[in-house]
């Protein structure tokens, strides 16, 4: 029999705008889905876990811990951002973004640091694009205290440059489907965007080629747009890129769109990475700004690729 177990813990927030303690007012459950039933038990947010943001968010910010399929951690946490509209219109479905943080990064980034709870809402209620579900998944190796600058960090990769894979093949499997069963999705390709920042827009790169049928909108903002060293029995998913990519623009994305500034440090790897798309004659976006490898390009792209979804 096969069971899926999912921890939900959603924050409750609080009228000043800061959202809550796990000791407060956070709701935990263990789901197990199976023909056997539902099974819930409560756990509280890990304090280092806690955005603690000074805005109110329009949405619910809920905090999902699921179970990996690959080796490494026995977990692996996201935020999810739902709607305005979602607990009180139980019959929409909802178009689903992932948006993968950096190799520094953990799903905290995107919320402390780009702005993006604020720039959705905003976004949404002057009619900008239309409501959307926000994935933040938490993308390093093991997901514990370490992510967060109590310790040694391991990202999705060992030293900067070796590459496994472990996170990347168990992606679509652990979160992706997982979100899938959890939320009123739209569980269509051209319903599903992903994209990141820097090693998250490498990530992006491959998780998409590696699953072609998956995200009908791909944004990615600074990419290392480069296979490094490759290491371990996961590694064999950064291979044949070329022969990925050609099944992937037989039936194109509706948006590919690679973005980075003029003096980023990846700005030379990005251009050859570009030079053998247009050699192929395979359709993206670019935008070139002024700028490096910064959050405040980060956010800008990631408005502008919020701006063009679901077109």
């Amino acid at each position: 029999m096969f069971l899926t177990y999912i921890s939900i813990i959603a924050s409750r927030i609080r009228k000043s705008g800061r959202l809550l303690a796990g000791c407060h007012y956070v709701i935990a459950a263990v789901l197990c889905i199976s023909s056997c039933g539902t099974m819930a038990k409560f756990a509280p947010l890990p304090e280092y876990a806690e955005p603690n943001i000074a805005y109110e968010p329009h949405g619910t910010l809920e905090s999902v811990v699921v179970p990996t399929s690959v080796p490494g951690p026995s977990e692996r946490r996201m935020f999810v951002y739902l709607p305005k509209s979602y607990y009180h219109n139980p019959e929409k479905r909802y178009p689903v973004l992932y948006l993968l943080h950096g190799a520094s990064g953990t799903e905290l980034s995107w919320i402390r640091q780009g702005n993006i709870l604020q720039n959705i809402d905003r976004l949404t209620e002057d009619g900008d694009m239309e409501e959307t579900i926000l994935v933040l998944p938490n993308t390093n190796q093991y997901n514990d205290d370490k992510d967060y600058g109590h310790g040694r960090r391991k990202n999705m990769v060992e030293g900067f440059g070796d590459l496994d894979g472990v996170v990347e093949t168990g992606f679509v499997r652990d979160v992706v489907m997982s979100v899938d069963s959890l939320y009123r999705t739209i569980p269509e390709k051209n319903s599903r965007a992903l994209a990141g920042l820097s090693f998250g827009a490498l990530q992006t790169i491959h998780i998409s080629a590696n699953h072609p049928d998956m995200f009908g909108y791909l944004g990615m903002f600074s990419p290392v747009a480069e296979s490094f060293v490759k290491i371990g029995p996961y590694a064999k998913f950064y291979a044949r890129l070329k022969k990925k990519l050609a099944v992937q623009f037989a039936d194109p994305p509706r948006l590919y769109w690679l973005m980075t500034g003029n003096i980023d440090i990846f700005f030379p790897r990005l251009e050859s990475y570009m030079s053998y798309l247009n050699r192929k004659g395979y359709v993206y976006e670019s935008y070139i700004t002024s700028g490096g490898h910064n959050w405040h390009n980060w956010e800008l792209f990631s408005i502008m690729f919020l701006r063009s979804l679901w077109q």
